[in-house]
């Protein structure tokens, strides 16, 4: 920043030099006034300045305004101003660091404008200053303070600019500890750099890239994102807290539409475990349908069932065994028999619902399957694998 470009015009404007001698040597109660007007008329800084903090205050607005009476008596535009201006600039990003917006700042600038303004034009008044010098001095000392504001609101800009990019930082390393599974100490280490407040849980949700930004708005706003890249395209990695329980509806809702995949709500530092189970329903083939997105919770028989495709393939050949022997059509009527038969625990009269057959047909077929299977149609081990290799796709 270049304090000497930034000056305001002087030029053809000079004090009297007695009117600036008066000037300077009541700039102290000048400045004291001033902070004194702005604590009674800035809630913000009444108890910012009062104290040792408040003398600080007081002698930065002596100095600048003892700068810019150096410019109104004749002296380098560049040399007076530069520590104003760069102290004016790092007052907007101090704003910004204590959390302020600068709505206080520019109301107190205003306040000091009007204080400076009063206090000094009563000096010079009694120096018998020309009205046309009057509102000559009037105009410069306005647009001095005007050139001051205008360099907080630029630091303050820039601080939050920053700020910004290094929370950003955090926040991303933050969510990467989280999906690859951070121990809790680390994690709760970086959520305190990152100025996040842990919830009582996450639930990872992946999205398409593209629709990232869309579903951002409609979700909790400390939600964390990260992006992946995966067989399908680039994918962004949502984790939304506290959307367990009733919330977990809200969360589904907010996602029509967006082609995404919800995990299960997990706590925070456990977050791992949600994205995980996002990746294997993606990995499995399992996807959303219509708007509605995939809630892996209304899933959990299909996770299970399709964790090891080949297992179950030879789960099924193995329970199945048994109708080898038949021809394609007798053994596709045995093996719906069987399934209904597991279905509605051996309940003849509902399996010939379901069938849509007479039940004496249910009863014939289960005297052929019980031949084939013996006693081992009464073997709970047996009917607990019967049930997981039938439990999905027609095995055939």
């Amino acid at each position: 920043m270049s304090s000497a470009n930034n000056s305001p015009d002087l030029e053809g404007f000079r004090l009297p030099k007695s009117v600036a001698a008066a000037m300077r040597a009541g700039l102290a109660p000048v400045a004291e006034h001033t902070v004194a007007a702005v604590v009674h008329e800035v809630p913000a800084y009444a108890e910012v300045f009062t104290g040792g903090t408040g003398r600080t205050i007081e002698r930065a607005v002596e100095l600048a305004l003892g700068g810019f009476l150096e410019l109104t008596a004749g002296a380098d535009a560049g040399t007076p101003l530069g520590p104003a201006l760069d102290g004016a600039y790092a007052l907007g990003r101090g704003e910004a660091r204590s959390g302020r917006s600068m709505d206080a700042l520019l109301a107190a600038y205003r306040v000091g404008a009007r204080i400076a303004w009063r206090e000094l034009s009563g000096i010079a008044a009694l120096g018998h200053l020309p009205s046309g010098e009057m509102a000559r001095f009037a105009e410069f000392l306005f647009a001095y303070i005007d050139q001051l504001s205008a360099l907080s609101v630029a630091g303050h800009a820039d601080e939050l600019a920053t700020t910004g990019r290094v929370r950003e930082h955090y926040l991303e390393r933050l969510a990467h500890g989280l999906l690859t599974g951070a121990n809790p100490d680390d994690l709760a280490a970086a959520a305190e750099r990152a100025s996040w407040e842990p919830p009582r849980s996450l639930t990872a949700v992946i999205v398409p890239e593209a629709r990232a930004r869309g579903v951002l708005v409609r979700l909790d706003p400390r939600t964390l994102q990260a992006v992946e890249d995966v067989p399908e395209g680039r994918m962004t990695v949502l984790l939304v807290p506290d959307a367990e329980g009733r919330s977990r509806p809200s969360l589904v809702g907010a996602l029509l539409g967006a082609d995404a995949v919800v995990g299960p709500a997990r706590p925070w530092t456990r977050a791992r475990s949600s994205y995980l189970r996002t990746q294997r329903a993606v990995r499995l083939g399992l996807r959303p349908t219509g708007r509605s997105p995939l809630d892996t919770e209304q899933r959990l028989a299909d996770l299970v069932l399709r964790s090891d495709v080949e297992a179950l393939e030879d789960l099924r050949a193995q329970v199945l065994a048994p109708l080898d022997a038949l021809r394609p059509g007798p053994r596709a009527k045995l093996v719906e028999t069987l399934r209904s038969w597991l279905l509605h625990h051996g309940r003849r009269e509902e399996i010939a619902a379901d069938l849509f057959v007479h039940p004496q047909t249910v009863r014939y077929r289960m005297s052929q399957l019980r031949e084939m299977y013996g006693s081992r149609l009464e073997d709970p081990t047996t009917v607990l694998e019967l049930t997981i290799a039938l439990g999905s796709a027609d095995p055939g």
